[in-house]
């Protein structure tokens, strides 16, 4: 149930956003036992001013391509599995949308069952038999 912010510089494709989109869900899907269909994800773009970053702190060199990925868990992970993903999330946005690993930052944040709503007006996480709904859809 990751919910996924993306934030950059404004001026890239539909197909660029998509690509990234695509991306970051099979990275999720592939290190993260994330479902394929457990796909929540906003894209923000900004003017140049809008979005600020240092272009060498503990990395880099960062280009204006840069990315910065907020992932909000409600399940922790172990350290294993984020290093998994960073790793696997370079390696998909290398090959599509092709950008480049130092423009790539990721921040987790983890929340809790009853932080969660998919509508309803109802925290649905918080019935024992969340994951079986998941699985077969709205009942």
């Amino acid at each position: 149930m990751p919910f996924v912010r993306i934030s950059l510089r404004k001026g890239k494709s539909p197909d660029y956003l998509t690509a990234l989109a695509d991306s970051i869900q099979r990275a999720l899907v592939e290190t993260f036992d994330v479902p394929e269909n457990d796909r929540f994800q906003t894209i923000h773009q900004h003017d140049e001013n809008e979005l600020i970053f240092d272009r060498t702190y503990l990395s880099g060199p960062r280009s204006a391509d840069f990315v910065y990925i907020s992932i909000t868990i409600g399940r922790p992970r172990t350290a294993e599995m984020k290093a998994a993903l960073y790793r696997r999330l370079a390696e998909l946005l290398a090959q599509s949308p092709g950008l480049r690993p130092e423009d790539v930052m990721i921040v987790f944040s983890t929340s809790a069952p009853e932080d969660w709503s998919f509508g309803d007006g109802i925290a649905q996480m918080t019935d024992p038999d969340w994951r079986l709904r998941a699985v077969g859809g709205r009942q």
